[in-house]
């Protein structure tokens, strides 16, 4: 085949003035000035993408608190290995976060801290001759917590919060209670849910495993859940960390919510992961926002961006 050769002296141009442009120079961040405060960098990063998402995140937080709505943070459990326990426990005590939503690994986790102030065994080096999970105090307690919370009516953070705070006959004794996000919200008397999948966490391995108990108290915990996201309209949602689980479970939740009532047309949700995957942009940042609302994607490491974030949002409310 032979082709024309283009007259490139044809092309028609515009004059740049005349055209739409998504980034302008007052856009740009500014340099720090070392001795400023906070407010002074926040000010300070771009107007644009992940900047400007994470201070209208911030601002939708500290709205939802003036006015008195829900704010739910769900998470993974290396939330709490990387330390954000006290940072979490902060913005319940001051009201900002009004629940809790975990998987079943964030209690083994916020157990461990609580009662030895260390967790997050060495998986590589104890699979191979079978350790792995085994710990007795974690798999034992644990277990019989839940079993105890059942026969009381309560469901599985409330049951293992209870036992770490001090609860009424409780005969252990436990070093660090202060780090304990669930003890804390036993405390508050924040909801704290905690949805199972059984057998993905080490205490389902141990013989003092009640299968028929675990999952009443995590159904009980669901159905606490659904009525908190019931009562999300001009709330804001956070899934800092679980790329699969606490997803699901919110949707279903959402669709709950909304079949008994609840049209959750003003809704803020937010995803915070240093990967960002289907499952949490799909059921979390984009679904439930489509009948109304906004929702966020920010990308990085927990042990930054939540710290920053709950910054942004305590410094929104301090103004």
């Amino acid at each position: 085949m032979k082709y024309k050769k283009l007259d490139i002296s044809r092309i028609k141009t515009y004059s740049l003035s005349s055209r739409k442009s998504k980034v302008d120079e007052g856009a740009a961040a500014r340099p720090f000035v070392p001795g400023s405060s906070f407010r002074d960098f926040m000010d300070s990063l771009p107007k644009i993408l992940a900047a400007d998402s994470l201070r209208a995140v911030a601002r939708s937080v500290a709205e939802a608190r003036r006015g008195g709505r829900t704010v739910i943070l769900g998470m993974g459990a290396h939330v709490i290995k990387v330390g954000l326990s006290p940072v979490i426990i902060d913005l319940m005590e001051k009201g900002v976060i009004n629940a809790l939503a975990m998987n079943g690994a964030c209690v083994v986790h916020d157990f461990e801290m609580a009662y030895q102030g260390r967790t997050s065994e060495d998986v590589d080096a104890e699979i191979g001759d079978g350790t792995f999970g085994m710990a007795e105090e974690t798999g034992n307690l644990i277990n019989r917590a839940i079993v105890k919370g059942v026969g009381e009516g309560l469901g599985l953070g409330a049951s293992v919060g209870k036992i770490i705070a001090g609860g009424e006959g409780n005969p252990h004794s436990f070093k660090y209670p202060q780090k304990s996000l669930l003890a804390a919200a036993y405390r508050l008397k924040v909801p704290a849910t905690v949805h199972v999948a059984i057998g993905t966490d080490i205490i389902h391995m141990h013989p003092s495993c009640d299968g028929a108990a675990t999952g009443e108290a995590s159904l009980r915990d669901f159905r606490t859940f659904c009525s908190v996201v019931s009562t999300l309209e001009g709330g804001v949602y956070i899934n800092l960390g679980s790329s699969v689980l606490l997803p699901e479970v919110f949707l279903k939740a959402v669709t709950l919510a909304r079949n008994l009532g609840s049209p959750l047309k003003d809704i803020t949700t937010v995803n915070m992961d240093f990967i960002q995957s289907y499952r949490p942009n799909t059921n979390v940042v984009r679904r439930p926002t489509m009948k109304g609302g906004k929702g966020y994607s920010l990308t990085g490491h927990h042990e930054i961006m939540f710290p920053l974030l709950a910054a942004a949002v305590l410094e929104e409310l301090g103004n």
